[in-house]
């Protein structure tokens, strides 16, 4: 899969194309039948099949201080449409100025001009243009006009457990930052069809872990980052390191050390079973499920004897 970064140089020669655009922030299950319906309709026709989104997220430069959760890094957004057939994966820089673009400006100036497409896959709430003005039928129109297709795909929805009773769902980054927000990475996995992924780089701690005998690998994440709520985790800890990926079971901290009286909130992962020096990795911690609340403790010998717990729980949850 070929990445680009803007349309400033596009191969030679560059023919026609089936795009499909979004910020696919998670690349949930809804974008993952987005994205199949997209590559499908580009392998029929023979041609690349092209994502287009955003970086920053339009909402950070349209509403400053209002960028949400950030599901997924664009590097691990590129890993997974890679794995679903997608040719190019490209990231326009949204600035001030490409916001203010009118819609009908953007589908000439980018997709006609410069991509030369054929035909566009989008979901049917797709909005584009300077304040949104675009949707799926103005793309339709604007097809008519410069000779392309659009077809607009149906948003993805499931009935769900809500309160002791069945609620439809529609998959949305969304709906699964507000999971992720509550704790509830099964739900969140759910929609995801995946476990939510946290990354980061392992950086110093306080090495209070260690000295109770569970030594952690404390997570510096990315700003924006979608953490889980406060509590107790089983995770999956997947380290990559010369050229081969490896992943590890973990019981995992989010919070503030209450029993240390900590103020600081802290990513901190236990990895079962290997006494190994992660400092300075880029690892991740995909979430499956949530084991408790964050407590605290009266005493250490408490905190040790719960920890213990928590680690055969994690044990249980991974290997069912």
């Amino acid at each position: 899969m070929q990445r680009w970064r803007g349309l400033d140089n596009l191969p030679g020669g560059w023919g026609r194309c089936v795009v499909t655009i979004g910020v696919f922030d998670g690349v949930h299950r809804g974008h993952q039948a987005l994205i199949s319906q997209a590559v499908r309709l580009a392998e029929h026709r023979g041609l690349p099949c092209v994502l287009v989104t955003f970086d920053p997220h339009p909402a950070e430069v349209v509403r400053p201080g209002s960028h949400p959760a950030q599901l997924t890094t664009l590097r691990r957004r590129a890993e997974l449409v890679e794995q679903l057939g997608v040719d190019v994966f490209c990231v326009l820089p949204f600035t001030v100025e490409l916001s203010r673009m009118p819609a009908d400006e953007f589908v000439h100036e980018i997709l006609v001009e410069r991509l030369h497409v054929a035909a566009v896959v989008v979901g049917e709430n797709f909005t584009f243009g300077h304040r949104a003005a675009g949707n799926v039928e103005l793309l339709r129109q604007l097809g008519h006009r410069f000779g392309f297709v659009t077809e607009g795909a149906e948003l993805v929805s499931t009935k769900e457990p809500v309160d002791d009773r069945e609620e439809l769902v529609t998959y949305s980054s969304t709906y699964i930052r507000a999971c992720i927000d509550a704790g509830d990475v099964v739900s969140a996995a759910s929609a995801l069809g995946r476990p939510h992924r946290l990354e980061g780089i392992v950086v110093r701690g306080d090495g209070r872990g260690r000295e109770l005998g569970y030594p952690t690998a404390n997570l510096s994440t990315p700003r924006h980052a979608a953490v889980p709520a406060d509590g107790i985790y089983a995770c999956h800890f997947v380290h990559r390191t010369g050229g081969r990926e490896r992943t590890l079971a973990a019981a995992v901290s989010v919070g503030t050390n209450p029993t240390f009286s900590g103020r600081e909130r802290r990513v901190e992962a236990f990895v079962l079973d290997v006494a190994e020096d992660f400092y300075g990795e880029r690892v991740a911690l995909d979430f499956v499920t949530r084991l408790r609340d964050m407590e605290r403790f009266d005493s250490v010998d408490a905190l040790v004897e719960q920890i213990d717990r928590d680690v055969a729980a994690t044990r249980r949850a991974l290997d069912g």
